[in-house]
């Protein structure tokens, strides 16, 4: 007989639900000032972060995205894009 181990996600982990939250927040945050700005880097950098707190299961990897994704907003800004 075959065993399937899968990984299961517990939704209600207070770190995971900080990190969701705290996440998608930054990321609408920085969605409503691309729109505002009318700059598209920020825009799109902030439905991705969104999507991320939503399609990332780890508060760790959540976090490790989230931060390497404002750093490249960042940078992208700064070179012009």
């Amino acid at each position: 007989m075959v065993q399937v181990i899968a990984a299961t996600v517990n939704l209600l982990d207070s770190k995971f639900l900080f990190a969701s939250l705290l996440w998608g927040s930054i990321g609408f945050g920085y969605f409503i000032y691309g729109k505002k700005q009318q700059s598209t880097m920020p825009m799109i950098g902030g439905l991705v972060m969104v999507a991320i707190s939503y399609l990332v299961g780890s508060w760790f990897w959540m976090s490790l995205i989230c931060l390497a994704l404002m750093f490249a907003i960042y940078w992208l800004l700064k070179r012009g894009y």
